[in-house]
């Protein structure tokens, strides 16, 4: 994203614009102050704040180089030590692995073979602690009580599954705890750090949850139901006996549970939601007692298992006003807290918490160079697809607008990636970009989509391209019919599975968006399935399942591939892909825009050889989002221009 792009309407132009249609709704309403595109997509100020455990210090990450590094400060002090200087990729994650020592992740241009790395707070003994090549490595128990260890998973030894080690983070030297047979998707260790419960794939669509005593015992299998079915092991009781899960198992939400793994059953409902998949539970390792467990209905909530904690939150709140926030680290005493708050309209800030004097004071604004007077409202919205379902979403007008006086504006669909995931209320800077340029953004939670429980998720199955955009298709109906939208002003952007849905778009309803971006999308369901990562290849039958298999469903899949219906196309297309992309291959793209000129039809195509699945670096996402400003001032409003 090096180079800049000239929006084709003036701020001047544009004003008038908003002008000429608050005239209409008998209102005068003032456009927002226009930021540029870097203000949206440069990287934070700083960010990802942790303390250290005897709460001495704070870690964080900061730019070097236009490249998120890690940085630790003494609390109090002015002073920081830089401890890493990637200049090639941002560190993708890091944790404090005692009071001495800190490790963190990287890949390799998008890879997702993800290496872990240490150094010392000092910046002495650094170094590649799995740098191995084509091995992707995860953290499974940071062994918070045993300083120089950690768990740790790999695929080294098979490409398709992931071993368990445990690993010295000074010397590197690894011990494989168990070796995967071949099924084994996680392994769960308890809070004295011993690996004792893992859960995995069996004859592809079933899950079984596995036990052993000890480590010196075997695993057994203790319970194995649908994969369509939920018991997901959050950890161990305190006692280190039973186990606390999320389950839908005899309900169609998802509920917290005690589990007993030697019986295989349920024992008691701790919290469930009448409306929600309950899907977080938390701890505190002081008091040994659960605080809180998570669900998300428009924006995230909480119930309080610990009364002293809501105390906390109350007293929060109270400082804090109408931010939304949540603990993002705490020391080994718990006594220090960093809170980090957020919003609709800001990226927040981090905060220091201090639970003996309840004194708190701001560490740092994220992204202080915005100002939220000037943001958009992401508002909660639902409506109605045609078979019945009910269908939530967000709607971010531009400044000054209401539910009430949004008429006829231009409008950005977004639909989500996944596409078993969710939208959820929060800062979203695409979505304040486009909102910051005139447009109005509809983001849906369409059938498939996470947290709404069993049913609406299997609603999904085998509806690529069918009733999964039709559910789309029915939001951008509902928004013309409500009069927000100008229906020859709408355009449609995706990543991932909202690639895919964007080209669904164009080619099942051709005559439906003026503009499109695909950002990594699926365009044809054969090769995306051929080309799956080596370790997805567990869960192949799963996608049969759930997406179609390509031997019974052929017809069903080549109808949803757009790949395969590019004759039917109207709708001025761009298409951004990173070549190293190991979910969605560079080939999803390619074949799309290979077709379309064969047909010699012209189709803007950004690849970027340095990124995967989404751009990570700051100036290759400056170059996408600047193209897609003008492409969709080209395609959305030059049509207002020639008008005045």
């Amino acid at each position: 994203m090096k180079k800049k792009f000239a929006f084709l309407i003036t701020i001047p132009v544009f004003a008038a614009l908003l002008s000429i249609n608050a005239c209409k709704s008998k209102e005068l309403i003032l456009p927002a102050k226009q930021y540029a595109v870097e203000d949206f997509f440069k990287n934070p100020e700083k960010s990802s704040y942790q303390l250290s455990p005897d709460g001495r210090y704070y870690a964080y990450l900061a730019p070097y180089m236009r490249r998120m590094n890690i940085f630790v400060q003494e609390i109090g002090s002015d002073s920081f030590v830089q401890l890493t200087q990637d200049t090639i990729r941002d560190i993708s994650g890091y944790f404090w692995a005692n009071d001495n020592r800190i490790l963190y992740l990287k890949d390799s241009g998008g890879d997702e073979n993800f290496k872990l790395f240490g150094v010392n707070i000092d910046g002495s003994n650094p170094g590649g602690l799995t740098d191995f090549d084509k091995v992707r490595t995860s953290v499974i128990d940071p062994l918070p009580e045993i300083e120089d260890y950690i768990i740790i998973e790999m695929n080294k030894r098979n490409p398709q599954v992931f071993d368990p080690y445990r690993l010295n983070i000074n010397t590197g030297e690894l011990t494989m705890l168990a070796e995967n047979p071949g099924n084994i998707q996680s392994w769960i260790t308890d809070h004295d750090g011993k690996l004792r419960l893992a859960v995995a794939i069996v004859d592809g669509v079933n899950a079984s949850v596995l036990f052993r005593e000890t480590e010196k015992d075997p695993f057994k299998t203790v319970l194995t139901t649908s994969f369509k079915e939920t018991m997901s092991p959050h950890f161990f009781t305190f006692d280190n006996q039973n186990i606390y899960a999320s389950s839908n198992l005899g309900r169609d939400k998802a509920a917290i549970v005690e589990f007993d793994p030697r019986e295989g059953k349920e024992i008691r409902v701790l919290y469930e939601n009448p409306d929600y998949d309950v899907d977080g539970l938390y701890y505190s390792r002081v008091k040994k007692i659960l605080t809180t467990a998570r669900f998300t209905s428009w924006k995230r909530e909480r119930h309080f298992f610990d009364k002293d904690l809501e105390k906390t939150f109350t007293r929060l709140k109270n400082e804090l006003g109408d931010l939304s926030f949540e603990i993002s680290s705490r020391n080994k005493a718990e006594d220090l807290l960093i809170i980090r708050s957020y919003s609709d309209k800001s990226l927040g800030a981090y905060y220091l918490y201090d639970t003996k004097t309840q004194a708190i004071s701001k560490i740092v604004d994220v992204s202080p160079w915005l100002d939220e007077n000037e943001m958009a409202s992401q508002l909660p919205v639902q409506y109605t697809s045609r078979d019945g379902l009910t269908i939530n979403g967000y709607l971010t007008l531009p400044k000054g607008y209401t539910m009430e006086n949004a008429k006829n504006l231009p409008v950005v669909v977004n639909p989500h990636g996944g596409p078993w995931a969710r939208d959820e209320w929060g800062y979203n800077p695409e979505v304040q970009f486009l909102a910051n340029r005139g447009f109005a953004v509809f983001q849906m939670n369409f059938r498939g989509s996470t947290g709404y429980g069993r049913s609406f998720w299997e609603a999904s199955f085998k509806q690529w391209g069918r009733a999964m955009q039709d559910d789309i298709t029915d939001g951008v109906n509902w928004l013309i019919e409500k009069g927000i939208a100008d229906k020859s002003k709408i355009a449609i952007y995706g990543a991932s599975y909202g690639g895919y849905a964007t080209l669904a778009g164009v080619t099942l309803t051709p005559d439906m968006y003026a503009a499109a971006v695909d950002y990594v999308g699926v365009s044809n369901l054969f090769t995306f399935m051929n080309t799956i990562p080596p370790y997805w290849a567990t869960y192949l039958e799963m996608l049969y399942e759930m997406v179609g298999n390509p031997s019974t469903d052929s017809l069903m899949m080549r109808e949803a591939s757009p790949v395969f219906h590019v004759d039917k196309i109207k709708t001025p297309l761009f298409v951004a892909q990173g070549a190293n992309d190991p979910r969605v291959n560079i080939n999803e793209s390619n074949q799309m825009v290979e077709a379309l000129k064969n047909r010699g039809v012209e189709v803007e195509y950004m690849v970027k050889d340095n990124e995967g699945h989404g751009f990570y670096n700051e100036e290759n996402r400056y170059d996408f989002y600047h193209a897609m400003e003008k492409f969709l001032a080209e395609h959305l409003l030059s049509t207002d221009k020639k008008d005045l």
